[in-house]
């Protein structure tokens, strides 16, 4: 089972407004709860509407009320990531003024056209722009310089885990060329304002977790403990979303059913007399029970009959 850190557990659940709640929100959303409230630290949730042409106009407040009404208690006010604007432009002038930041003309055509073979998240940045803009492009995004050492750090399910992000990503981009923020750095930035140093997340974001750890180190902070949780996906094979409808939507209806099916997915096994429940006594058993060492690793279809 995963070590405890001595200092007070702060984790976060922070889902993107751009529809309802579905099955695999639940799931990292009872992971993160439990493991928090387990070590007896806080909870705290935040929005993440960075990309506001994504948001759904009253999904975020539909969201919540929903999380309270099955069982979900967090601490503090809900952070929106759209209000931090200005936030990450000071953070992005302080890593300019480091030299670490350059401006990048390269459009994603160009890249792909340099650098043919992509890598997890799409083709690596070959550092076209990195000493001086190429090109006349107007709109320029912001990148960052990466070492050409690896990052390393241990996740609570997956172990060990390492990265050099020279070949796997590049330098990658903290600001995009239409002025939005980059999730990269907006992530980061919230959980070290919020004191978070705990992060329970959906797998599908493992392989973009080294490049926060670098960013934390950029800053001078030491980065959270990490857990990525197994995703759930459909029948296509696909993640689960909110592109799958109302199948896949958690909803008061069956919410706390979805409570006991995404304990269950996360492999802790809980009381099929328990299914019944309401959504406060199913974190009250999870908090109990709930073990770390006993999350899977593989990612799991969910039959669309267990998310209606």
């Amino acid at each position: 089972m995963q070590t405890v850190p001595t200092t007070k557990v702060v984790g976060r659940f922070a889902p993107s407004p751009t529809g309802p709640l579905h099955f695999g929100s639940l799931v990292a959303a009872v992971g993160s709860y439990l493991l928090a409230r387990q070590a007896g630290g806080r909870w705290l949730l935040r929005m993440e509407d960075l990309d506001l042409p994504r948001v759904v106009p009253g999904a975020a407040d539909a969201m919540l009320r929903l999380l309270e009404r099955l069982g979900f208690i967090w601490d503090g006010e809900v952070v929106y990531q759209s209000q931090r604007f200005e936030r990450y432009q000071q953070v992005l002038d302080c890593l300019r003024s480091r030299t670490l930041l350059f401006d990048c003309s390269c459009s994603r055509r160009d890249i792909l056209a340099s650098a043919p073979h992509p890598g997890e998240e799409g083709p690596i940045y070959p550092g076209t722009c990195r000493n001086g803009m190429v090109g006349s492009r107007v709109q320029s995004a912001v990148r960052i310089k990466v070492p050409g050492s690896s990052v390393c750090f241990t996740d609570g399910v997956y172990g060990p885990q390492k990265q050099h992000l020279v070949t796997a990503v590049g330098d990658f981009v903290l600001r995009r060329s239409d002025g939005l923020f980059a999730y990269q750095l907006a992530v980061v930035v919230d959980d070290i304002d919020s004191s978070v140093n705990q992060v329970v997340r959906g797998s599908d974001l493992l392989s973009s977790t080294p490049r926060q750890v670098y960013l934390y180190s950029c800053l001078g902070e030491s980065p959270p403990h990490y857990y990525h949780l197994p995703l759930a996906l459909s029948a296509d094979g696909d993640k689960i979303s909110k592109r799958h409808g109302p199948s896949s939507v958690i909803n008061d209806g069956n919410g706390s059913v979805e409570i006991w099916r995404a304990l269950d997915f996360l492999g802790q096994q809980p009381p099929r007399e328990l299914q019944s429940a309401g959504g406060k006594e199913l974190l009250a058993w999870g908090m109990e029970h709930f073990q770390s060492d006993l999350i899977p690793t593989c990612n799991q279809i969910v039959a669309a009959e267990s998310v209606v």
